[in-house]
């Protein structure tokens, strides 16, 4: 059984910030044996980096969504964050029903655990 010694591995780069992006294709470049892949191109292992501050694309919450769900983070309850907002009660119950239908949630903390999954907060 023979190997190929002229197999290239493909590697993507999936980098959000443009000068690590150049910076990673210049020292990854030029490497035998590695090859980058074309916009499009299916490879066989990459290297991804996003902004935490970009939400995923498939999430579309508000400013003031993300305000709420903060403070759901930290533990605050629908009156602690309707004191800190400055918004009634009720409007904090609609943010909170907006929030589970848009992470597909069961309840706050089940929001919580899953936008930190998803990148859309940090714990």
């Amino acid at each position: 059984m023979s190997e190929d010694k002229t197999a290239e591995i493909v590697l993507a780069l999936e980098i959000d910030n443009p000068a690590l992006a150049d910076r990673l294709t210049a020292l990854l470049g030029n490497n035998p044996g590695l090859r980058l892949a074309a916009p499009g191109e299916q490879a066989a292992a990459a290297i991804v980096a996003r902004d935490p501050r970009i939400m995923p694309e498939d999430i579309a919450l508000t400013q003031r969504e993300l305000d709420v769900l903060a403070l759901m983070a930290e533990g605050a309850s629908n009156k602690m964050i309707a004191r800190q907002l400055g918004i009634s009660v009720h409007t904090v119950k609609f943010h909170v029903g907006s929030l589970l239908d848009k992470l597909d949630a069961t309840g706050r903390t089940d929001a919580v655990a899953h936008a930190a999954r998803r990148g859309v907060i940090e714990l």
